[in-house]
This record gives C-alpha cells, sequence and structure tokens, in this order.
C-alpha cells in the first residue's frame, strides 16, 4: 500500500489538514486533520510502499513502544487512513 500520492497536507493554523476537494454535481470538500503521531507516520511513510509490519517498525523507531502495541496501533492507523480514502493499494 501507499499514501495517496494525490492528497497533500497543508499546515493550516497549527494543524496538519488534508484537503479533498469533492467532484461531481455537488463539489463536496472534506477535511482531515492529523495529529502529531498520524503526521510522522505520514512523513515517514509518503513515496514509499509500505504494509503494517512497517507502519509497526516505524512506530518502534519514533516512540517508545512494544511490538505488540506498535503492531496493533499501526493496524488502527492504517485502518483510519483507509476510511478516509488516504491510502491506495
Amino acid at each position: 500500500m501507499r499514501i495517496d500520492p494525490a492528497k497533500k497536507v497543508r499546515h493550516v493554523a497549527n494543524e496538519n489538514i488534508v484537503i479533498m476537494q469533492g467532484g461531481g454535481v455537488t463539489d463536496l470538500t472534506r477535511l482531515v486533520a492529523l495529529n502529531k503521531s498520524a503526521m510522522a507516520l505520514y512523513d515517514r511513510l509518503k513515496g514509499i510502499d509500505f504494509d503494517v509490519d512497517t507502519v509497526a517498525r516505524t512506530l518502534c523507531d519514533l516512540y517508545e513502544v512494544d511490538a505488540a502495541t506498535a503492531l496493533t496501533d499501526a493496524a488502527e492507523w492504517v485502518a483510519a487512513m483507509r476510511r478516509q480514502h488516504l491510502i491506495i493499494d
């Protein structure tokens, strides 16, 4: 999987925001805010292929967290990013 290169993070009022333009008949724009941890993962993983294990190892590199907790958190991060259409396969 990869972070969708079409989605760009903007720094607005000390927040990390992904602005996603809608299309079609109604132009609905969605904003997704990334917290500090999500942004750290986004920065480390953009532009590369990764899997949940890569995300977990990255979490272990960034934070003092055990492998089991990192794997659980990584799976949750990937699921959340997929729900927001920020990850592509």
